[in-house]
């Protein structure tokens, strides 16, 4: 009998592990953004990752 063996029963809890769906996972991102006090670089800067999402977004699907 091989090692294997005694560690079956171990193993088999990882299979039934809970999985996060994809519209409960949060980006990580916690940033507050206010019109009022944008200047024209954080303007750029928002249109600059707004389209980084949107080609990482098209590149995951």
């Amino acid at each position: 009998m091989g090692r294997s063996h005694g560690h079956k029963t171990r193993d088999k809890n990882k299979a039934s592990l809970p999985q996060v769906p994809k519209n409960m996972k949060s980006d990580g991102y916690d940033v507050e953004f206010s019109r009022e006090l944008a200047d024209q670089e954080d303007m750029e800067a928002q249109a600059r990752a707004n389209a980084a999402n949107q080609r990482a977004a098209r590149r995951n699907k």
